[in-house]
């Protein structure tokens, strides 16, 4: 868990010995908490009360535990007599779950142009279906080419047909807009 380097140089007078740590986490523990006073917990649970962090440690040395420092803004900081190696492996495992848990989003994107055939457009509008029904947004592009450019504003109706044919599942996100040579609109399902 802890590396430790010793540093020192002897002189005729006098011995000059330092130790230098690298933690791996952000975590303090034993030797490295240099508090004065530290409110300190058990091991199992209770509160110690206020102590001198050298009687802290002497606490955890006679359990045969870790001191370990939880919450260092705190006045005083708060240390627990712990296991060190047990507890990152509990966060590390409570993490893993919680990743578990969560759900993430996609954007899946449909490109339309604007003199798409209405074929065409149902099949885009059926693959855009079954995205929403995944749960992912959709991201629809009508991408304009050359002359094309001219005449956005009278091609905004594909991108609403579009909208009202997955109306059923899903809702606009963000309304059309354009964006360089293309207008692009966000759909997600349904809630």
């Amino acid at each position: 868990m802890i590396w430790g380097s010793l540093l020192g140089y002897a002189d005729s007078h006098d011995t000059f010995i330092l130790w230098r740590y690298t933690t791996i986490s952000e975590l303090m523990i034993n030797e490295q908490i240099r508090d004065k006073e530290v409110r300190l917990i058990g091991e199992d649970g209770e509160q110690l009360g206020i102590m001198s962090a050298r009687e802290a440690m002497q606490r955890a040395r006679e359990a045969e535990l870790d001191l370990v420092k939880i919450a260092p803004t705190a006045k005083p900081p708060v240390c627990k007599i712990i296991d060190y190696g047990k507890y990152r492996y509990e966060l590390a495992r409570k993490e893993k779950e919680a990743k578990k848990k969560q759900k993430v989003i996609e954007i899946k994107e449909v490109r339309l142009s604007p003199n798409i055939d209405t074929n065409d457009l149902n099949t885009k509008t059926n693959a855009a279906r079954k995205f929403l029904e995944k749960g992912d947004k959709v991201k629809v592009t009508l991408r304009f080419r050359g002359r094309e450019m001219a005449h956005m504003s009278k091609s905004k109706y594909i991108l609403d047909d579009f909208a009202a044919a997955l109306s059923d599942i899903a809702v606009i996100d963000k309304p059309s807009k354009v964006e360089g040579r293309s207008m692009v609109m966000f759909l997600t399902a349904k809630r």
